[in-house]
């Protein structure tokens, strides 16, 4: 039995203009001790699949159909209060974009992480703030730090106080959404660094949640494409950077710059994402495919193995 496995998920948000069909038919799984990058253009769907995951949906944001199992448990299925003492933190994690925006400025970083801890935990203040001091530690920060307010910190520490944060309980999943944005190209070494010795040290499965190919490149052995609200390719890693079958995937990959290549021009995908009030029929893909056919325009393609444990939905392939 995988550690999770998303079936159909549907999420959508209630607008004055209509529902957003944010997250729309999405399905994968993951095992124990795995890492999936979730990766594609902005709006497509990837945080909103994490928030679904942690029923963390802002109160406009409802699940409306498929299911959630996590360690053989439906999460769709359990009350808020058992969610939140027995999976929130505790069996699934997450960090945060924006750890400047994500911790409270005017509580101390020990302190908030003590918090987490003993809102699960019968412990006293005094152990909770010892736990936070070590994890810190743990994680490459003076204990002191514990004690500065989160202002006082660099970018670089921030985004560590987070993790440390996330690893307070113990998890056995660590969803992580773009943990390297704000950071220079120098800390954001260190933090991949860090999450990369992390994850084989403490056997951790990993969701990253991220617009950057080369992150994923470096922490993930899975990698799902998420197009519109759908994912378009799931594969292992190696697959799908060296032989991408969906023409958004190559679009992706190929628009990324190589410092080894020739200097050339960006290779960009024309048009824009598609409104999700409204989605074109058929592939969401297709007004902007160089390689879209009539059927495409009419037949929603379904995600379908074309390789072994390579995952297309594109009707090329059928």
């Amino acid at each position: 039995m995988p550690l999770l496995s998303v079936e159909n998920l549907k999420t959508y948000f209630k607008t004055s203009r209509g529902f957003v069909k944010a997250v729309d038919g999405v399905s994968f799984t993951l095992e124990k001790g795995d890492s999936l990058g979730l990766a594609g253009e902005s709006g497509c769907g990837k945080t909103t699949t994490a928030l679904s995951i942690l029923r963390l949906l802002p109160p406009n944001g409802r699940i409306v159909g498929g299911k959630i199992i996590f360690d053989g448990i439906n999460l769709l299925k359990l009350d808020e209060e058992s969610f939140r003492k027995k999976i929130r933190w505790k069996g699934i994690s997450i960090i945060f974009q924006g750890a400047m925006n994500a911790l409270n400025p005017v509580f101390k970083v020990g302190d908030q992480i003590a918090e987490a801890i003993m809102i699960h935990e019968k412990v006293s203040k005094e152990d909770a703030l010892k736990r936070a001091q070590d994890l810190l530690e743990f994680i490459g920060i003076d204990r002191k730090m514990a004690f500065r307010y989160p202002f006082e910190l660099s970018g670089g520490m921030r985004q560590r106080a987070m993790i440390a944060m996330a690893l307070a309980l113990n998890p056995d999943l660590v969803i992580s959404d773009e943990p390297t944005t704000a950071l220079d190209v120098i800390v954001q070494a260190q933090v991949l660094k860090l999450m990369r010795e992390l994850q084989e040290r403490l056997g951790l499965s990993l969701i990253l949640i991220t617009h950057d190919l080369s992150v994923i490149a470096e922490l993930c052995n899975k990698v799902a494409i998420m197009y519109a609200g759908k994912i378009v390719e799931n594969a292992s890693a190696e697959a799908l950077f060296e032989n991408p079958l969906h023409p958004y995937s190559y679009g992706l990959i190929k628009s990324f710059p190589s410092i080894k290549g020739e200097r050339k021009p960006f290779v960009s995908i024309p048009g824009f994402p598609p409104n999700l009030l409204n989605p074109p029929p058929g592939c969401r893909f297709h007004p902007r495919c160089p390689k879209a056919m009539d059927i495409c325009k009419k037949e929603e393609p379904p995600l379908i193995e074309v390789e072994k444990n390579h995952f297309v939905a594109c009707h090329l392939y059928k």
